[in-house]
């Protein structure tokens, strides 16, 4: 989530107050790592529309009226199987990793574990108090990550907030050992130039890298001023993750000027995202090739030595893209969706008035072969159900559902909910199928709705921020091939090759 220093909208480097602090120092007593295991949730029915209701809904969104507040409503093929509330851990929910039966929820104080071999009932394995925005999260064996991307007093899951400019602020990734899901044990951290807004990783047999991408729109971070025009690249020896060190800085915009070489933003390009560093990048490992989403640009990289990533095309969107997102490939690897994230987030951008081209999704084939492909823009997508005027609403994390010779994406909109869409003809996308609630308040705008919505298993999971975790099932002839994809591990930043 993009953090916009403005008057109007929600700061999102949260800190943990005194009283909330103390609150949760009580409901996790373990040390730095402290993880408590709970008995299991009991999840009431979600509160959905009945089948006599689901007609009428869908009519009514049609025809541009907004559910009641905080009303379940979804087309036909969806349906709502469960809904986990959010616990111990009182802040913003933010992304998702999957291992076997098991789902990692990350939170703006932390993160927590489910077990889902019953998708219709999870369970909560354990909490781990943390504070750290955003705290991104990713597995691979027995090892999860954890991005810093706020001013901590340390590194330790004990630390405070405090101002950037102290010469003692930490931020950075942070790494743990999660053998035991009841008890996941903090092993060690590394600091990084600008901390870790979000990371991917790119794992090998006795190895995992970690890009770390980061940014600052405002440049308060000493280590954040442009350029900032790079990445970190942590290399983690598996046997021995408290060794963990960057290994790299690679620059991906090399420029002249203060500024570096990526898009220079406003006022040369009103409205559109100076670069000073990367939002997300996915990497196709099975292909050695990686989509980065970077404030103002939009790359494509190689990835053939992970150590030294390299830039193979760079394209810019300066009409319609503010805030270059994140990026999914489809599975045969001649596409990419990138998201633009107009807002950062917070603001109410799926209404008439921003029109279906602005905070949505860029679909781009790519042309060519080896290092001479190019991205070609075909389309945009947005979803087709105007929210209200109080509902944050923007294209944002998503991923693939694997169904052979089709390109079907689940993905997240905050308070526009959880969209199915096709992007198979890349000019003419279209949705076929939704899951959202109704405006979160009425009075103003409050950051709510879907962090991350991602099919893993047969089953579609969506963060909620505020709601916690929902799972869905898709009952849709179109997607009924991919129920019987099974993957062991799915860190959606880490695409795999489904068909492999």
């Amino acid at each position: 989530m993009t953090l916009l220093n403005n008057s109007r909208t929600r700061r999102r480097r949260l800190g943990v107050g005194a009283a909330a602090a103390g609150l949760l120092a009580a409901l996790l007593t373990a040390a730095p790592a402290g993880a408590v295991p709970d008995p299991g949730d009991s999840p009431a029915a979600p509160k959905s529309v009945s089948k006599s209701d689901e007609a009428r809904t869908e009519k009514a969104i049609e025809r541009g009226e907004i559910p009641a507040p905080d009303e379940v409503v979804h087309s036909r093929n969806i349906e709502h199987l469960a809904n986990i509330p959010k616990d111990a851990l009182p802040g913003l929910n933010t992304d998702i990793a999957f291992q076997g039966k098991y789902a990692f929820a990350g939170n703006y104080d932390g993160f927590r574990i489910y077990d889902i071999s019953n998708p219709k009932a999870p369970k909560t394995v354990s909490q781990v108090l943390c504070p750290g925005s955003q705290n991104d999260v990713s597995v691979s064996g027995n090892l999860l990550f954890l991005s810093t991307d706020s001013s901590r007093s340390d590194n330790s899951c004990k630390s405070t907030t405090q101002p950037a400019t102290e010469k003692s602020s930490w931020e950075g990734m942070k790494i743990f050992d999660i053998s035991d899901k009841s008890n996941p044990r903090y092993v060690s951290a590394v600091e990084t130039a600008c901390g870790s807004h979000t990371h991917t990783l790119v794992p090998e047999r006795r190895n995992v890298y970690v890009y770390v991408s980061s940014y600052s729109p405002n440049a308060t971070f000493p280590d954040c001023r442009p350029p900032h025009d790079g990445i970190s690249v942590i290399k983690v020896p598996r046997k021995a993750p408290e060794k963990a060190a960057v290994v790299n800085f690679p620059v991906l915009f090399p420029g002249e000027g203060p500024d570096g070489g990526g898009n220079p933003g406003g006022p040369t390009n009103p409205g559109v995202s100076k670069t000073t560093g990367c939002h997300d990048i996915t990497v196709l490992p099975s292909e050695d090739l990686a989509a980065g989403a970077c404030m103002g640009d939009g790359i494509l990289f190689s990835i053939k030595d992970p150590e030294n990533p390299k830039v193979i095309d760079q394209v810019q969107d300066n009409a319609n893209f503010a805030f270059w997102h994140s990026a999914t490939f489809n599975q045969r690897a001649n596409k990419v969706v990138f998201t633009d994230e107009l807002g950062g987030g917070s603001g109410a951008t799926c209404n008439a008035a921003t029109g279906p081209e602005r905070g949505a999704n860029g679909i781009y084939e790519i042309k060519g072969k080896g290092d001479k492909r190019t991205l070609v823009f075909k389309s945009y997508f947005k979803i087709p159900r105007h929210q209200a005027d109080t509902e944050n609403c923007v294209a944002h994390n998503g991923s693939l559902i694997p169904v052979r010779g089709k390109d079907l994406m689940v993905q997240a909109w905050y308070q526009g909910g959880v969209s199915v869409w096709d992007f198979t003809d890349s000019s003419k996308p279209k949705e076929i199928g939704y899951f959202e609630r109704g405006p979160h308040t009425t009075d103003k705008i409050t950051t709510a709705g879907s962090w991350s919505a991602y099919y893993y298993n047969g089953r579609v999971y969506s963060n909620d921020i505020e709601k916690g975790l929902d799972v869905l099932k898709i009952n849709d002839k179109r997607t009924d091939s991919a129920q019987r994809v099974r993957l062991h591990e799915l860190n959606v930043q880490t695409q795999p090759d489904y068909f492999d």
